[in-house]
């Protein structure tokens, strides 16, 4: 029998009940071709709208995305690390992927509220 010690486990998917209405931003009067591009991903685009935008705790997002208060935290801090670096250095910012279900708002059961 094989010891999968080293394998990494498999990510948790996150809830996201919001589908952004852009998924691109750009600064204005650059052409796309001269522009770097960060990317934001769907989970971390859903633990800033809750805890920055609808100003609920960590522990909250936690429990709509299914997932921990650290795993909030960690989505935080990447999410506005790649949005500062998008304003920082006139970056296109693009949405997209993640480890997530995409639930429009509805109820998945109870991991999803």
């Amino acid at each position: 029998m094989a010891y999968l010690s080293n394998m990494p486990r498999p990510p948790k998917l996150r809830c996201v009940a919001h589908e952004p209405n852009a998924v691109y931003f750009k600064p204005r009067g650059i052409p796309m071709i001269e522009l770097e591009e960060v990317v934001l991903a769907l989970d971390e685009l859903e633990a800033l709208r809750l805890v920055d935008y609808e100003s609920l705790s960590q522990e909250q997002a936690g429990e709509r995305m299914g997932v921990s208060r650290g795993t909030i935290g960690r989505l935080l801090e990447k999410g506005r690390r790649t949005v500062a670096d998008a304003l920082v250095h006139g970056r296109a910012l693009r949405i997209e992927g993640g480890t997530v279900i995409q639930t429009g708002g509805k109820r998945l059961g109870r991991r999803c509220t």
